[in-house]
């Protein structure tokens, strides 16, 4: 006995929008869920104990180092791996590259900012700094970067305010905690 063409196409239909239900579900779910884990990753970075914040730490930076997309994500890995050889130029192309293509993505402009002070144009690192905290205001390696870059340029009181708005976030950030420091002892005299 042959089966009805209606009963399959009905049948068909129903699985259809049932599969397209659950797509959208998932859709909707997902990125809150994932929202839901980064904002207990970092309840966790701002412990002031124990070292659950190492394991949220790495949590947080895995997450932002994934664009959606494996060409971008292979752009920041080559860029990253330029800079960290000390070729500055082919890192900035290949972040000014994942920029271009993903400029929703404040890992490339904060890894393009690092690029940019490398070369010494704290201009352009500024300004992707200023992206990229504009797209991830919790960026706490933005705003350690952006303190490490203002007290460079001698603007000490904005400097500070970077390194503790950062610490706010990240209280464990060893290079914040000293740049921190370093200002404050400077403000009271007591550098040496």
């Amino acid at each position: 006995m042959r089966p009805d063409r209606n009963i399959i196409h009905d049948a068909v239909a129903v699985l259809r929008h049932n599969l397209l239900t659950i797509f959208f579900l998932l859709a909707i779910a997902l990125p809150a869920f994932a929202q839901d884990s980064l904002k207990d990753a970092f309840e966790r970075l701002a412990q002031p104990e124990g070292e659950g914040w190492r394991i949220a730490e790495s949590d947080i930076l895995r997450e932002w180092s994934r664009s959606g997309s494996p060409a971008m994500d292979l752009l920041l890995q080559r860029g990253e791996a330029a800079l960290d050889m000390g070729d500055i130029p082919s890192a900035i192309g290949h972040l000014t590259a994942l920029t271009d293509h993903a400029p929703d993505f404040a890992a490339g402009f904060q890894a393009r900012a690092a690029a940019y002070a490398a070369a010494g144009q704290f201009g352009p690192a500024l300004a992707d700094l200023a992206r990229t905290l504009q797209l991830e205001p919790r960026h706490f390696a933005a705003l350690t970067q952006l303190g490490v870059m203002l007290e460079e340029m001698g603007q000490d009181d904005r400097a500070l305010a970077a390194y503790r708005q950062s610490l706010e976030i990240h209280p464990h950030q060893q290079e914040a905690i000293d740049g921190a420091a370093r200002l404050e002892r400077k403000r009271l005299g007591t550098d040496i």
